[in-house]
């Protein structure tokens, strides 16, 4: 590998920080019978968890795995596409009988799906096919149940399914997985405050349904090993402030520390050694792919939006912010407009709100803030 610091996708366990507790626990816990509800922040790591969790051994050996990421779905018939397009994917590698099988299932589709020469299908339904999602739900489901091997299926940023319209949207899918006893679950999702809700109140229908596991920030001191022995395999050399720097700067947030130490590597070498000096390059170096991007960004924002998002750039970490010493401090309008523009800043998914902190969500885009506007 030219590269070993991956930033995209899941490439096996040597390049696969730490994560030996949670790896433990999430495989203990689905293979004996249990369902669970993985919560971090976004960018944290959680979906290479889930593939590193279901490459071991005793899952790989023994069971279906599925990963499906319903965070662009926005409705039931939605959610139902998005599941059957990727089981028939990830059942491609395993053949015609487990492809086929799950084909032969899908009684309402079957119009939808397409061969090429080889006889290899392809998923072509367009959303209008799915005139009954209940009724593909049921289908896809009932796959599952009868798929001749236990399945282990992992619905990536499942609190999207509280923005779908309709009645009973919680209620429907639990019915689906209470019935569904060939399968264990993970519900993966990065919004804290709804998973946690979902999970935990006992109004809701996936209340103690699931094991609630907090997905924390990988160690500094597992992830500096992790660095260094990479470099010191490749020939290549890093100075032991460098991942310091960099996990303080970016908050221990593993899509962060994986670019940036991506740029490091590249630029670094071999027989050199890395040093503190070249994070700041390496840091600008990336954010300059985006500055344009990020220039109309901000220039087709709301000026109040605009004001807000730069305030709370500024103070990297925003709490109060519609206290009177907020609004006076950065000669914003006034508290009902600062709640009106993190509303549309939230919705845009500029911002993020965790406990009643306010920060960029996009760390590059909030170090180009501080850099152009902000100095």
């Amino acid at each position: 590998m030219t590269n070993p610091f991956i930033t995209t996708g899941y490439a096996g366990a040597k390049y696969f920080c730490d994560r030996v507790k949670e790896t433990r626990d999430v495989v203990e816990l689905l293979t004996n019978g249990n369902n669970i509800a993985l919560i971090s922040p976004r960018r944290y790591g959680k979906t290479d968890l889930i593939r590193h969790c279901f490459a071991q051994k005793e899952v790989s050996d023994n069971y279906l795995t599925f990963i499906i990421d319903v965070y662009s779905t926005r409705s039931l018939a939605e959610m139902a596409d998005k599941m059957g397009k990727t089981i028939l994917e990830q059942l491609k590698p395993r053949g015609e009988k487990a492809w086929g099988k799950f084909i032969g299932a899908l009684t309402s589709l079957k119009a939808g799906i397409s061969y090429d020469a080889a006889g290899v299908p392809s998923w072509t339904v367009e959303i209008g096919d799915i005139k009954n999602p209940a009724v593909t739900l049921d289908e896809i489901f009932k796959y599952i149940q009868n798929s001749g091997k236990p399945c282990l299926v992992a619905i990536d940023e499942f609190q999207q399914i509280l923005k779908y319209d309709g009645k009973n949207v919680e209620a429907t899918i639990r019915t689906y997985v209470q019935y569904c006893t060939n399968a264990n679950f993970i519900f993966s999702g990065s919004q804290r405050e709804m998973m946690g809700a979902m999970f935990t109140s006992s109004a809701r229908p996936f209340y103690q349904s699931a094991t609630i596991i907090n997905l924390p920030r990988i160690e500094m001191s597992e992830y500096s090993k992790f660095c260094d022995g990479l470099f010191e395999e490749y020939g290549k050399h890093l100075d032991v402030d460098v991942v310091p720097a960099l996990y303080n700067e970016f908050d221990g947030t593993t899509f962060y520390l994986q670019k940036i130490m991506n740029t490091l590597f590249m630029r670094t070498k071999e027989g050199e050694k890395c040093h503190k000096s070249s994070l700041a390059e390496a840091i600008n170096y990336i954010i300059d792919f985006s500055s344009e991007t990020y220039e109309d960004l901000i220039y087709q924002l709301p000026e109040k939006q605009k004001q807000v998002l730069l305030a709370i750039s500024r103070e990297r970490k925003a709490q109060n912010i519609t206290s009177a010493s907020f609004v006076r401090k950065y000669s914003l309008t006034s508290a009902s407009s600062v709640n009106s523009a993190v509303k549309g800043l939230l919705d845009k998914g500029l911002l993020t709100c965790n406990r009643g902190v306010y920060q960029v969500y996009d760390l590059f885009l909030d170090v180009w803030i501080r850099e152009r506007y902000l100095k």
